[in-house]
């Protein structure tokens, strides 16, 4: 899977993914620092990558319709510490597939996943 991890993300997060086997930038990696949450949304688009983001805003369906996505992401974790995200991800990563992801919002926790699709209420 194709994934770009924000800015606000443990740059190590997208360093797991990679070992994972999955393809996986960071929004510094890209030069795009800085960028708008609607330019942001706009590369994950048109290149096909799953977003993952602490920026809650992106849960906004209205603005970001999950079926014109690869996927979202959003970790609304306790903590932002490094190692809190990692085993965090290290939970998530196994629940994650191609056909899981494409068109839908996924709300991550230290206790659940929710996972949303556009025509979902």
């Amino acid at each position: 899977m194709h994934f770009t991890t924000d800015e606000n993300v443990h740059p190590d997060v997208a360093a797991s993914m990679r070992q994972e086997g999955h393809d996986a930038v960071r929004v510094w990696d890209e030069a795009m620092r800085s960028i708008s949450d609607a330019n942001l949304a706009q590369v994950c688009r048109n290149e096909g990558r799953i977003l993952m983001t602490f920026d809650f805003d992106f849960a906004d369906i209205r603005l970001y319709p999950p079926g014109q996505f690869a996927g979202i992401i959003i970790l609304r974790l306790a903590s932002q510490d490094r190692r809190h995200v990692l085993r965090s991800l290290a939970r998530l990563l196994p629940m994650l597939t191609e056909s899981g992801m494409s068109g839908h919002l996924w709300i991550v926790d230290e206790h659940n996943v929710r996972v949303r699709g556009e025509d979902e209420p």
